[in-house]
């Protein structure tokens, strides 16, 4: 890169294909495949696994505390944002691959033995804790 005058990259912002959407909207085996985003997951996590220099941000709700680690920080970020990010970009695309492999076992005669379940977390529990 230093040969070709090309500096590190140190940002990354990736916004992924909407394919829950597509599914939601009853879009066809055809659409629904087309929504399917593969470099950008591909991005997010070799961006999330460099974190110790690179920022990955995989949501527009992260843009404000990405301006603010930046005006508090000569223009850089701090290890522990970055940290973070990193670990919302992996469950993003955790969450994401779920989705298009719940979906995808919809479409076949012979599911997948493994399925992957992903939540939102509404408010936290201490351990043991049930609420009901």
């Amino acid at each position: 890169m230093e040969k070709h005058g090309i500096r590190k990259i140190d940002l990354v912002v990736v916004n992924l294909y909407p394919f829950q959407k597509a599914v939601a909207q009853g879009g066809d085996f055809a659409n629904c495949i087309e929504n399917i985003d593969i470099g950008g997951p591909c991005m997010i996590r070799a961006s999330a696994k460099n974190n110790a220099a690179v920022t990955i941000l995989s949501n527009p709700s992260q843009y404000a505390g990405l301006k603010a680690q930046m005006m508090a920080n000569s223009g850089c970020t701090t290890f522990a944002f970055r940290k973070n990010m990193a670990a919302a970009a992996y469950a993003l695309t955790s969450a994401y691959d779920s989705a298009v492999s719940q979906w995808m076992a919809t479409q076949v005669d012979e599911p997948p033995a493994k399925q992957t379940v992903t939540f939102e977390i509404t408010r936290p529990l201490k351990y043991g804790c049930n609420p009901h």
